[in-house]
């Protein structure tokens, strides 16, 4: 598996060598990022966005890269982060496979991928190689740092690791912490993808692909992104037509929502790096903002310093609950933040700031006329 770096992507060579959280270094790594809109002449109007596990750095079209990107509908002239007034900036996580330095990544010594060679990953390193970047590109302190999912861990980790460096945020769906049932869901992913033979301990390659792995590991997200209400309305109990089962398997697909699974998984899966995959998704599980101060996610949210903070939620998501939103709200403020909790009545689940512009849209719009 080789790395898929989207057209229009920059790169930022980072520091070498690069000190991991958890130990270990990378040696001549670099991030992907985007960037939409113009710097003002007091560099003062930048936001970074901070990514969910897969997306690449491509948020929104642009003229290097025309097509659509993941957040097309909320970002560009006009839009709630509207390009004509923010200079905006979206990276790719490290430990990624969408450009930036990861798993699939060739190693320096040798050239082959890095696999399981590659340190172990932690969210605050994804935060500190966006810090990298940020200050690569001039700029003294953003205006925003805007997360979402796992972004909004990303970013959390980004402001209290450094200082400064942002006047105001936006967590959409985020966490402070790793919740038990969400370690839960992505443990089985995890264990999906290495028992599939074709994994090989990380070893693999296009020909021997753990597809199979990634395929029920992708459907269990999928599961988890969405909710049972929208499942329900969506599909209903809709059986598939005669001519799309397979008569010759007594347990194939029989349902409309299995075929949508399927399909949305078989679009996924020679579309990411597994062993990425693995990393990433323990650096969510380990993640916890208070594991500098004893393991108190509360004072490790209150040692946050920024101006204005906006947490939103959705009362859908089983994956990022929304008391997770509030705690974030609620932690902020006690740092001295006018920060704000806004839950969003989406069926839309965790998915919902993709795919429900009508409710995510204004919210951030306001929020960011106000600063």
């Amino acid at each position: 598996m080789t790395e898929f770096i989207p057209p229009g992507s920059r790169f930022h060579a980072l520091s070498s060598p690069l000190p991991m959280k958890r130990g270990g270094t990378l040696h001549g790594a670099r991030i992907a990022y985007e960037t939409w809109g113009s710097l003002d002449a007091a560099r003062g109007n930048a936001i970074l966005v901070l990514t969910g596990l897969s997306p690449d750095a491509h948020a929104a079209s642009h003229q290097a890269d025309p097509s659509a990107g993941w957040w097309e509908a909320m970002l560009g002239p006009g839009k709630a982060i509207d390009t004509d007034r923010w200079f905006v900036v979206c990276v790719n996580s490290l430990g990624s496979c969408k450009g930036s330095t990861g798993p699939a990544s060739p190693h320096p010594d040798d050239g082959r991928p890095w696999r399981l060679r590659f340190p172990d990953l932690s969210v605050e390193d994804v935060a500190d190689t966006a810090a990298q970047v940020v200050r690569a590109l001039g700029i003294g302190q953003l205006a925003c740092v805007i997360g979402n999912s796992m972004g909004g861990m990303s970013a959390l980790a980004f402001l209290l690791r450094h200082p400064g460096l942002a006047r105001n945020h936006v967590n959409i769906s985020g966490a402070a912490r790793a919740l038990p049932f969400s370690i839960a869901i992505r443990s089985l992913q995890r264990e999906a993808i290495r028992l599939d033979p074709d994994w090989n301990g990380g070893d693999y390659d296009e020909d021997t692909y753990p597809e199979s792995g990634m395929r029920m590991a992708r459907k269990l997200g999928v599961i988890t992104y969405r909710s049972a209400l929208e499942w329900d309305g969506r599909f209903g109990r809709v059986r598939l037509d005669s001519d799309r089962r397979d008569d010759e398997d007594p347990f194939g697909l029989e349902f409309e929502v299995e075929s949508y699974l399927e399909g949305h998984a078989r679009r996924f899966v020679r579309r990411f790096d597994p062993n990425s995959y693995l990393y990433l998704s323990r650096s969510m599980d380990w993640f916890d903002i208070g594991e500098s101060v004893g393991g108190d996610t509360d004072a490790g949210l209150a040692r946050i310093r920024v101006e204005k903070a906006l947490a939103i939620g959705v009362e859908t998501d089983i994956l990022f609950p929304l008391q997770q939103q509030r705690q974030i709200a609620d932690g902020l403020r006690a740092g001295g933040a006018d920060a704000s909790f806004l839950p969003l009545p989406s069926p839309q689940g965790h998915d919902a700031f993709l795919v429900d512009i009508a409710r995510f849209g204004p919210a951030v719009a306001e929020f960011l006329q106000t600063i």
